[in-house]
């Protein structure tokens, strides 16, 4: 055992003030010593991507309701969600069409109003014994853009936690591409959990994907981290973005901002539902909202599945920036 101290050592490299946190690693390895705990670990925020991520165990958790709950703090748990009828058939029909459209570098055949297809028609030339025939023209596609949406787990969330769910599915469905990401403490994409048909089987799936179910809420630190990662910073370029939460940060909202900022330079069009937003007496008075919302181009009302829909079908339709609307209201 010395002997592959020595190696660990030798590979690993640590510094003198980290030796001792060596030791007690080594011996809770090899030793079945205590696990020690490192300062400033439990603030790291967690990614789980969907595709074989490990599934760490689960921890039951206490009731928790309201708003005013909101908390930091990391909580496990586990959801299971209901299947019942809610009408989302017909927005899975519309949401492909209703997207807005960016023109694609790929080109279409077309009889009018495009630009020369020089290599058709030279060919079309030669194979006519240099006879000039009707010019071939080719035209941009126009394309869906991509959709994105975030979902606030935390406890704060779990009453409309089912119902986003439901949406989020619809949306995989109905999308031609979209992504959809959990966050609470964690920061968890559950897309090929919301591929399968079976709406039933593929919450159960996305289920078992999210460990931080109803728990504490860090938006900034999960959201910095999705846009840490490069393959997940690519599904906002030029997409739609939803961020479906009450937005109601604990603490500092300086990475909310941040976090804010980097999606605004990314997306088409960046926008926060939140469920507040249904009271009629809402208005975006925290320093949180205050903060965020001359980069917001929608703060609209997520409390119901009809009111999401709505809005939904409606990005690509112009629309005031949220700023303007809400110093209206105010």
């Amino acid at each position: 055992m010395n002997d592959i101290r020595e190696a660990a050592l030798a590979i690993l490299a640590s510094s003198p003030d980290r030796r001792g946190e060596f030791e007690a690693h080594f011996r809770a390895y090899f030793y079945g010593d205590a696990k020690p705990s490192i300062e400033g670990e439990e603030d790291e925020t967690r990614v789980k991507d969907d595709r074989g991520a490990r599934a760490e165990e689960n921890q039951t958790v206490g009731q928790e309701k309201g708003g005013e709950l909101s908390s930091a703090l990391e909580q496990l748990s586990s959801r299971d969600f209901p299947g019942d009828a809610d009408g989302l058939g017909q927005f899975r029909r519309k949401l492909a069409s209703a997207l807005p459209a960016r023109r694609s570098f790929r080109t279409a055949r077309t009889r009018s109003r495009g630009t020369l297809d020089l290599r058709r028609s030279l060919s079309e030339i030669v194979s006519a014994d240099g006879d000039i025939p009707s010019p071939q023209l080719r035209r941009r596609q126009a394309v869906p853009r991509k959709l994105l949406l975030l979902i606030d787990v935390s406890g704060s969330m779990k009453l409309h936690t089912a119902d986003y769910l439901k949406l989020a599915h619809a949306a995989v469905q109905g999308a031609d591409s979209a992504e959809v990401f959990t966050f609470g403490t964690r920061l968890t994409r559950i897309t090929s959990a919301l591929r399968i048909r079976n709406r039933e089987q593929a919450l159960a799936r996305a289920a078992a994907l999210v460990d931080d179910w109803d728990g504490g809420t860090r938006m900034g630190p999960t959201l910095l981290a999705f846009l840490s990662v490069p393959r997940f910073s690519a599904f906002a370029r030029g997409a739609c973005v939803v961020v479906l939460s009450d937005g109601l940060e604990r603490g500092s909202h300086a990475e909310l901002e941040i976090a804010m900022r980097r999606f605004r330079a990314r997306a088409f069009r960046l926008s926060l539902a939140t469920p507040l937003a249904g009271d009629p007496r809402f208005r975006p008075a925290t320093s949180a909202l205050r903060a965020i919302l001359p980069v917001l181009d929608d703060l609209v009302d997520g409390s119901s599945l009809t009111s999401l829909t709505d809005f939904i079908l409606s990005l690509a339709r112009p629309a005031p920036a949220a700023g303007t609307i809400w110093k209206r209201v105010s």
